[in-house]
This record gives structure tokens, sequence and C-alpha cells, in this order.
């Protein structure tokens, strides 16, 4: 029955990246069309009225969602906000290219599925940017700090039994909360040790130096 359930949600997944595909494709032609029509005359009425459908078919093309509960927000009052640089770019021109042109769009309609680790990583680090005031923190800090508490709950056999054999919210009932709290509080300790380690030794310092230098040139990967 899982193997049936785990073959029956692949080929849903498979179709709806299909769907999802044909759905930014669709946005695709639109746009591109309704540019290039401004600046080439095709005089092509298929063409057009293909454009005319497809415009007013896209917005049609949503998830429905059952049984949506309402939030009602008449209460909420927004008592403080906070921004934060996320990028800063430059966008002058080069001064010494001697024509300026634009890339010509080449390649409408390929658009491909997101790669279901990446996106599952981006939930995760949204997830967290929602949990923590990040002013001093990046992505990286989030997503290694929620590995580092992952790893050492892991060390817990019994927390690890009642999560394999439970439902999540029957689990999280269990040793969990407690695993998570010692896990916060060992993995502190753990690197308090290391960190005073390798700066009362610059033997240390160094071997430890090299080891993560080796890490990053063969990519190692978690």
């Amino acid at each position: 029955m899982i193997a049936n359930a785990e073959n029956s949600f692949k080929a849903c997944k498979k179709e709806k990246d299909g769907l999802d595909i044909f759905k930014k494709d669709l946005g695709t032609f639109v746009r591109f069309y309704e540019f290039m029509s401004q600046i080439v005359d095709y005089d092509d009425k298929n063409l057009e009225k293909l454009s005319l459908y497809a415009g007013n078919l896209r917005p049609m093309l949503r998830e429905s969602i059952i049984d949506e509960d309402e939030i009602d927000l008449q209460g909420v009052v927004l008592s403080h906000y906070r921004l934060s640089k996320i990028r800063q770019q430059s966008l002058k021109v080069q001064e010494n290219i001697s024509e300026y042109k634009l890339e010509p769009g080449d390649a409408p309609g390929t658009a491909k599925p997101k790669d279901r680790k990446e996106e599952w990583i981006s939930q995760i680090i949204d997830r967290l940017n929602e949990l923590f005031v990040t002013d001093h923190l990046t992505d990286k800090d989030l997503v290694n700090y929620a590995y580092t508490i992952r790893d050492k709950v892991r060390e817990n056999d019994m927390v690890m039994t009642q999560i394999a054999n439970n439902s999540p919210e029957q689990a999280m009932l269990g040793d969990f909360p407690r695993a998570i709290d010692d896990a916060i509080l060992g993995s502190h300790e753990a690197h308090q040790e290391q960190m005073m380690q390798l700066l009362s030794d610059p033997a240390k310092a160094a071997g430890f130096a090299r080891v993560v230098f080796e890490m990053l040139q063969n990519g190692t990967a978690r």
C-alpha cells in the first residue's frame, strides 16, 4: 500500500509539474506576443485570436483550495515593522561597449519544474526567517543551525523510533520537545568547547582550517 501510494504521488507530482509548466509557458507567450506585436505587424488573425484566448485562459488556471478557513483580521493591529536590505546591485550600463543592445528572447516556453530539494530548502529558509530576527544572520546561518539541531536529535534513538512509528502530531507529544531542548543546549556546549580548543591551540586551529579547506575544495555536502 505504501509503495502504491508513493507511485501514485509521483505520478500526480509529474502531472502537476506539467500543468505548472503549461501555465508558465502560456504566460510567457502572452507577454512576448503583446510586446512584439507592438513592433512587428504579424498580420495573422489566428495568432491574435490565440493570444486573446491564452490571455483570458491563464487567470482561470489556478489551484482550488478546499475548505479554506477564513481568517478574521479585524482585531489585528500593526505594532511595528522591520526593513532589511536583501541585495544591492549596480545597474549602470557599461560605458566601454560600442553599441547598447537588448538580449533577444530566444527561449520562451522552456520552463522546467523546480528541483524538489531546492524548493524544500527555500520553504525552510522562509519559515526560519519568520522565526528569527535575521539582521545579522544569513540564510546559511539559519539552515546550518537547523541541520545541527537535527543531527543532535538524531542521536536520540527513542525519539527517532517515535518519529518513525507515529504521526507528527503524536510524535510531538512524546520525547521530541525535550530532545529539542537538549539538542539546543548540547550544540551550544559542543560549539563552545570546540571554539575554546581552537582559540587556545594554534596547531589545532591550523588543522581545523585544513579540514574546512578540503571540504570546500571537494564540495562536501551535507
